[in-house]
């Protein structure tokens, strides 16, 4: 079998994945849309029998909500990796990258987590007592909430520090991004009191912002990065 045919030109070009936009705005939609139908949802501390009645009166809305947060798990998986990707093409070899793409993943598998244990809670909402149907529910808001708001914030934090110390993106985007990340870090202690449940949509909701504006704002090439005053615009790699 003849070896395949480099052509001119292919050899060394840069490989920096698709866009970030596209698995950014599929990840909003489908965050968004999850708010949408769990409006009204039980959280920690509802009773027992209410959170069983709850799931038996809509169960086709927790399953509805079950998938939309399932599926959004693999836009944001998808995204890290294009991030990441691209943050080693822009030059950086520090642990920011490393440590966003592994906050990417874990966040992704801690909403995958929340859409299936809400799944289950919707399929044994008939025949679940109201003890096992909180507890179901709670493993859900866990999982969709410090679970995931909390290595989210490492995934920001991967990108924002490189952003900021080489200048990747405007100050204040890299900047929004670290105070985005330190509230998502702080709702670590929502797991002790419900005093610091307002850092979780913080963390949710902005975060989701702050990863479209990257999307857009982060340059795919090096030389694109605006130079710096005194300094040449660095060439491209």
């Amino acid at each position: 079998m003849s070896a395949p045919v480099i052509r001119a030109g292919q050899r060394g070009r840069p490989q920096g994945g698709p866009p970030p936009l596209v698995p950014a705005l599929a990840y909003g939609a489908l965050v968004i849309a999850t708010a949408a139908v769990s409006a009204g949802r039980p959280r920690p501390g509802t009773s027992a029998a209410a959170t069983l009645s709850y799931a038996q009166a809509h169960t086709g809305l927790l399953h509805v909500a079950a998938v939309l947060t399932f599926g959004a798990a693999m836009p944001l998986a998808i995204w890290a990796a294009t991030i990441y990707r691209r943050l080693r093409t822009l030059g950086v070899t520090a642990p920011g990258a490393v440590i966003g793409l592994a906050g990417g993943i874990l966040a992704a598998a801690s909403l995958a987590l929340s859409g299936l244990f809400t799944w289950v809670a919707a399929d044994t909402a008939a025949d679940a007592g109201p003890a096992l149907a909180r507890v179901v529910f709670d493993l859900g808001f866990a999982a969709g909430a410090a679970g995931f708001v909390v290595p989210s914030a490492l995934l920001i934090a991967g990108v924002a520090v490189p952003a900021l110390v080489l200048r990747l993106t405007p100050q204040w985007l890299a900047w929004a991004g670290l105070v985005i990340a330190a509230a998502g870090v702080l709702s670590t202690l929502t797991l002790l009191t419900s005093a610091l449940d307002a850092t979780l949509p913080i963390g949710r909701f902005g975060g989701l912002i702050w990863i479209i504006a990257i999307s857009v704002l982060l340059p795919a090439t090096r030389h694109r990065l605006p130079a710096r005053a005194g300094e040449p615009a660095p060439a491209a790699v």
